[in-house]
């Protein structure tokens, strides 16, 4: 079954790499600053958002030249939808909302291309802009195929001011022709509804009884007179008769005994439950104490993902998600038995979708999923250092098993506390840390590991692990062993340990008590204090 993640921007990949009709199902949750104020939105460069791909996005959803060479192809190659982007931009103006439009049109494009012709789309959006995607969509897939805005319910209440609180996103279900996968999906009935069925049969079946007469409803019914109740009926005579054979019928009687009205008896355990509807208010986000919040920003419960893919794919099939984040779209298909595709242009998202991977599923990459766009070998990870420093270190961090250290909602770390990541580990009453370092220089010395000793013992962690582009040298090998071990129950682990990108991409990884780790962004978990469990966040 084919599970694959790509690093990189989502357009070259969708155009590189995946071939026309070749998906079931598309969710994607595109990053846009959705904690701002709608005015806001409409100056220059109004700031950075809440999540990691804002920042790695933030040039791109800023207007210029690749806005206006992105809406130049729109126009020339896609007609109608060219026309109708031109003439937003000239409305609206050359500001951030509509390099957004633009950027997501072209993809959305790709998206459509990818789909096959039983595909359906979904895109997550909130209401700041899901009106001028809609029409985006309706150029793209054709109105006829709108199926649902859909409402979720993403919070109980906001006290926002001088405006009514903003509870709800918005996810847009197109599919890519009339005939579509579809699936029903039933969800448990209310407690006030399940009172209804206040009788038992004999053997414990609980039932009610539901009208069987016409009276009222357009198209007529069935004249006669059947133990002796004469009416208007739903059901032909052969009909009710059989139902009368198998016990469905419930008669109604006078104070007299006598029979005055024939109803059916309707069994709970028959009925599949409430079919969905397109108000979601059942699922609620994910709160501080869920096992799977993962301190990403944007994060959606796996259970809204679920309900999605159940609905819209069946096992087996393709699913894509253009902007995974941190992977939530991906866990449902693993759960579900779907294949997936996952797209992120973060090494951020890539490390801590690997990791959950991981600990979830005991999905390891290359074994059982392939990952695509990220170094494979020294020269690419070197080259990537030199690229992009920070994007290096939490490749690295993220290669260790570790998760990178500061405000994921930044998408970068804080002030220099010699801190790149950490590995969490649970101890059951109180979490213990490893403090990761990443050295992607060529002049790294002994005093890189004498400075890792010093955080180590300044944050009271049980060990500290150093990652280097370049060969550590026997001096640095020496003063890692100087550090001791720390105890793990019968066990014994490094203090320090210094481990090259060459050891990691050869597949070496540290020594630590496995089976313990925590996958998180959040740089400090906090106990949990029931049942000695540890969150993971």
């Amino acid at each position: 079954m084919n599970r694959t993640l790509y690093f990189g921007d989502n357009l070259k990949i969708l155009r590189e790499h995946i071939p026309d009709e070749s998906v079931d199902l598309v969710y994607l949750d595109p990053p846009f600053n959705s904690k701002a104020d709608y005015n806001v939105i409409f100056k220059e460069h109004a700031g950075k958002g809440p999540g990691a791909q804002i920042t790695a996005f933030e040039d791109t959803w800023h207007w210029g030249y690749e806005s206006e060479a992105t809406l130049r192809e729109v126009v020339e190659r896609h007609g109608n939808l060219g026309e109708f982007l031109d003439y937003l931009v000239r409305i609206l103006g050359k500001n951030d909302l509509s390099a957004y439009l633009v950027m997501m049109a072209v993809r959305l494009l790709e998206l459509h291309r990818v789909l096959k012709p039983t595909g359906s789309l979904y895109l997550h959006c909130d209401p700041t802009a899901s009106h001028y995607l809609k029409v985006i969509l309706d150029q793209i897939f054709g109105p006829g195929n709108f199926r649902n805005e859909v409402i979720w319910k993403r919070t109980s209440a906001h006290n926002d001011p001088r405006k009514w609180g903003r509870v709800h996103d918005v996810l847009l279900f197109y599919s890519k022709g009339e005939t579509y996968t579809w699936n029903p999906v039933y969800l448990p009935h209310e407690e006030d509804y399940l009172t209804r069925f206040r009788r038992q049969d004999p053997d414990g079946r609980r039932w009610t009884d539901g009208d069987l007469t016409a009276k009222g409803l357009t198209g007529g019914g069935y004249d006669y007179e059947y133990e002796g109740v004469r009416s208007l009926w739903r059901v032909p005579l052969t009909t009710m008769q059989k139902l009368h054979e198998e016990g469905r019928l419930h008669f109604t009687q006078d104070k007299a005994g006598n029979t005055i009205g024939i109803r059916l008896k309707r069994y709970l355990d028959e009925l599949p439950g409430v079919s969905i509807q397109d108000t979601i208010t059942d699922i609620p986000p994910i709160n501080s104490q869920a096992k799977e919040r993962l301190g990403y920003p944007t994060q959606k419960p796996t259970a809204l993902l679920k309900r999605i893919l159940e609905a819209s794919s069946n096992p087996e099939d393709v699913v894509l998600d253009p902007f995974c984040g941190c992977g939530t779209a991906l866990a449902a298909a693993e759960e579900l038995g779907r294949a997936w595709i996952g797209i992120d242009v973060t090494h951020l998202a890539i490390a801590l979708i690997q990791n959950r991977l991981k600990r979830d599923y005991d999905l390891d990459a290359g074994k059982d999923y392939q990952v695509e766009g990220t170094p494979q070998d020294l020269s690419s990870a070197q080259f990537l250092f030199e690229k992009d420093p920070h994007q290096f270190q939490l490749w690295a961090v993220g290669l260790l098993g570790g998760q990178p250290y500061g405000d994921p909602r930044k998408g970068k770390k804080g002030a220099d506390t010699g801190i790149d990541g950490a590995i969490f580990l649970n101890t059951g009453a109180k979490v213990e840390k490893l403090i990761v370092q990443v050295k992607g220089g060529k002049n790294v010395n002994v005093s890189a590991v004498r400075d890792l000793r010093g955080v180590v013992e300044r944050e009271k962690a049980r060990g500290g692990i150093l990652v280097t582009l370049a060969s550590p040298t026997q001096p640095m090998k020496q003063e890692a062993a100087k550090a001791g071990v720390y105890r793990w129950g019968t066990q014994s682990f490094p203090v320090l340990q210094v481990l090259t990108v060459e050891e990691l991409l050869a597949g070496t990884r540290p020594q630590y008590p496995q089976g313990h780790q925590n996958v998180s962004l959040v740089s400090k978990p906090v106990p949990q204090k029931k049942q000695g469990q540890m969150p993971l966040f």
